[in-house]
C-alpha cells in the first residue's frame, strides 16, 4: 500500500502580498491619470483623429458666374472639371497601379509615390483640373485612399480679344486680373460642405449631418458690345503693326450713356493660357498716363468761349508761327498768320491756343480741368486704374497755363480723354462711364452750356475736312468731329526726341452723336515723319466707326460718299511740340 506525500505549503510573507496589490493598484491609477489627462487636454485631438479614420468633410465648390457682353455672349464660363487627391495613410496601391495612375496623370511614377509615402498628411492633390473622362480612368484602376473633388475651369470664348477687361483665374479658380479680380467675391460664390462617414475602399456609408448648399456666383454683364471690341481689336493690332508701335490702345463710348462699348489694348494675351504675360496684362487705357497733346485743345478754346471772351470766328494773331514766353518758345509746325478760333481748332495751332489759355483766369480754366474729370479717377470700379495728373492752379506759372492748353505739362488716361469728350456729344453735360451694363441714361454733369458744346462740334468737325490735321478720319456717308493729338512721349529724364504718342478723339454722327472713340498709338515708328495722330490713329478711328455705325443701323448724316484726302502730307501735321 502506498504512502501519500503531504503537499508542500509555502508561506509567503504578508508584504509580498501587499507589494503586488499595491504594484496593481499604482498601475491602475498611473491609467486611470492618463485617461482623464488625454479626455480633459487632448479630447479634441483624439476626436480628430478618430474621426480621420472613417469621416470626410468633402467641400461642395460653388459655380462662379458668368460674364457676359451687353447683348449675351459669353465672355468667360466655368465648365467642370475633377481633381485627383489622396489621403496617404489610406493608400493601399501596387507598384503596377503606381505606374497606371502616373502615366494617366502624366507624370512620373518616382513622383506618384514621393506624394504617397508621406503618412502625416491626410489630404493631397495629385493632379489638378483634369477632364471628367481622364479622371474616370484614374477612379477605374480601384486604389483605397484616391478619391476626385469636382471643380471648375474658366473658358473664355473671346480669348485675347477681351483679355484685358475679363482678365482670368488661377488654379483654385480666384481671379487674378481684370474683371475676375475686381468683381471675384461676387463672381465666386461661396462653397458648401458635406459631411459622411467612408469605408476603406472611399465609399460613403453615411451623411452625419445636413449638407451645406453652395451659393453659386451672381453673373456679371458687361457694357462691352462683343462685335465692336473684335473691331477695334482688329483694326488697332493692324496699326500697331504697319506703325512698328510699343503699344496701343482704343475705347470706344456709347455717347448718349457713357456705357464702355469697346476698350482694346495692343499688346495682349491669351487668357485661356496664361504664360509668358509678363507686361501684357496692363489695362492701358484704364493704368497708363500720358501726355494727350493737341486733344486738349478743344478744351482750353471751350473754356475760351464759355467765358464770353471769345466767339468761333474772334481773330488771334499766330504770326510769325512761335512765341517767347520767359525764357521758353512755343511753336507751330507752320506759321499761319490771322487765324479766327476755329481756325485755331483745324490748323491745330499751339500759339492761338495758347494765347486763348493766358487770357484765362487760371482758377477758371482750372475749374474746367476738374469738372471734365481730369486728375481724379472715373470710379469705373477697374483695378489699377489711374488719375492722372493735373497740377494745382496756384502753382502754375504763365508757360504751364500755355502748354496745358495743347496738352503738355497735364497726364491723362485714354478713357478720361474719351469720357471728357462727351461734353461736346451732350450739349455741355459730361456722362460718367460705365464698364457694366445699365439699365437707364444716367444723369451727367453740365460742365459747358449747349451753345459752346455745339459751336466747339462744328469747329471739331473741320479738323476732319480739308484743310484740317485728320481727313484720314473721314467716314464714308457719316458727318465726323474730332482732334487729333502728338506729343513728345515725357520719360524719366524730361521729353524724349525720338519717341511720339499719337492720338485721336472722334465724335460720330456729328449731327446726333451715338458713338465717341479715343486711340491712343504708343511710340509710333518714326520713319518717313508717319507719327503723327492724323496718320497713326484717326485711320483706325475711320474704319472701326465705319463698320460699327452700320452695325448699330445709325443713319447716315453726310450725303458724301468719298472720302477726300489731299496728296501734301503736310497737311496732316499736327504738331510738334518743343521748347519746354
Amino acid at each position: 500500500m502506498a504512502l501519500r506525500t503531504a503537499p508542500i505549503v509555502v508561506k509567503l510573507p504578508a508584504w509580498r502580498r501587499r507589494l503586488l496589490l499595491i504594484a496593481v493598484l499604482l498601475g491602475f491609477l498611473v491609467l486611470l491619470g492618463r485617461g482623464l489627462y488625454l479626455q480633459s487636454f487632448h479630447k479634441k485631438f483624439l476626436q480628430e483623429k478618430g474621426d480621420a479614420r472613417y469621416s470626410r468633410t468633402l467641400v461642395l465648390p460653388a459655380h462662379r458666374g458668368k460674364i457676359t457682353d451687353r447683348h449675351g455672349e459669353l465672355l468667360a464660363i466655368s465648365s467642370p472639371v475633377e481633381s485627383v487627391w489622396a489621403s496617404p495613410p489610406d493608400v493601399e496601391i501596387t507598384s503596377a497601379q503606381t505606374q497606371q495612375i502616373a502615366t494617366l496623370l502624366g507624370m512620373k511614377s518616382s513622383e506618384l509615390s514621393k506624394k504617397l509615402v508621406n503618412t502625416e498628411r491626410g489630404f493631397v492633390y495629385l493632379k489638378r483640373r483634369l477632364p471628367p473622362e481622364l479622371a474616370a480612368k484614374v477612379m477605374k484602376v480601384g486604389v483605397p485612399g484616391i478619391y476626385l473633388q469636382r471643380e471648375y475651369k474658366r473658358y473664355y470664348p473671346a480669348g485675347e480679344v477681351t483679355a484685358h477687361l475679363v482678365g482670368f483665374t488661377g488654379v483654385d479658380d480666384t481671379g487674378q486680373e481684370g474683371f475676375e479680380l475686381a468683381m471675384n467675391a461676387s463672381l465666386s460664390g461661396k462653397p458648401g460642405s458635406r459631411r459622411v462617414i467612408k469605408d476603406r475602399s472611399g465609399h460613403i456609408v453615411e451623411d452625419l449631418e445636413a449638407v451645406n448648399v453652395p451659393q453659386d456666383g451672381r453673373d456679371l454683364v458687361l457694357s462691352i458690345d462683343r462685335r465692336i471690341q473684335y473691331l477695334v481689336h482688329r483694326e488697332l493690332a493692324k496699326a500697331v503693326e504697319l506703325r512698328k508701335a510699343k503699344a496701343g490702345a482704343a475705347v470706344v463710348l456709347d455717347a448718349k450713356t457713357g456705357e464702355v462699348l469697346a476698350m482694346v489694348n495692343i499688346p495682349t494675351y491669351n487668357p485661356n493660357n496664361p504664360v509668358n504675360i509678363k507686361g501684357k496684362t496692363r489695362n492701358r487705357a484704364i493704368t497708363d498716363m500720358f501726355e494727350p497733346g493737341s486733344t486738349m485743345k478743344s478744351i482750353a478754346v471751350a473754356a475760351g468761349l464759355e467765358s464770353g471772351q471769345y466767339q468761333p470766328d474772334t481773330k488771334i494773331q499766330t504770326a510769325p508761327g512761335y512765341m517767347s514766353i520767359g525764357p521758353a518758345t512755343i511753336h507751330d509746325a507752320h506759321p499761319h498768320g490771322i487765324l479766327s478760333v476755329a481756325e485755331v481748332i483745324q490748323k491745330s495751332s499751339n500759339v492761338g491756343a495758347s494765347k486763348i489759355a493766358l487770357s484765362l483766369d487760371r482758377l477758371y480754366l482750372w475749374n474746367f480741368f476738374n469738372q471734365l474729370g481730369f486728375g481724379v479717377k472715373t470710379n469705373i470700379g477697374f483695378p489699377g486704374e489711374a488719375a492722372g495728373k493735373v497740377r494745382d492752379y496756384k502753382t502754375w506759372r504763365p508757360i504751364e497755363q500755355a502748354t496745358m492748353s495743347y496738352g503738355h505739362g497735364i497726364s491723362v488716361t485714354l478713357l478720361q480723354l474719351a469720357r471728357a469728350y462727351t461734353v461736346f456729344a451732350n450739349d455741355g453735360e459730361l456722362k460718367p462711364v460705365s464698364l457694366l451694363k445699365l439699365q437707364e441714361s444716367p444723369v451727367g454733369v453740365q460742365v459747358f452750356s449747349p451753345q459752346t458744346a455745339n459751336q466747339m462740334k462744328e469747329m471739331l468737325e473741320m479738323v476732319v475736312q480739308p484743310g484740317g490735321t485728320a481727313l484720314k478720319a473721314q467716314v464714308v456717308g457719316y458727318r465726323v468731329a474730332g482732334k487729333t493729338g502728338t506729343t513728345h512721349k515725357l520719360g524719366d529724364k524730361g521729353y524724349e526726341k525720338d519717341k511720339y504718342v499719337g492720338s485721336f478723339v472722334g465724335i460720330a454722327p456729328a449731327s446726333n452723336p451715338r458713338l465717341i472713340m479715343a486711340v491712343m498709338i504708343d511710340e509710333p515708328s518714326i520713319e518717313n515723319k508717319q507719327y503723327y495722330g492724323g496718320t497713326v490713329a484717326a485711320p483706325v478711328f475711320s474704319t472701326v466707326m465705319a463698320d460699327a455705325l452700320r452695325m448699330l443701323a445709325v443713319p447716315q448724316d453726310s450725303p458724301n460718299t468719298n472720302i477726300v484726302i489731299e496728296e501734301d502730307v503736310t497737311e496732316n501735321v499736327d504738331e510738334v511740340s518743343e521748347s519746354i
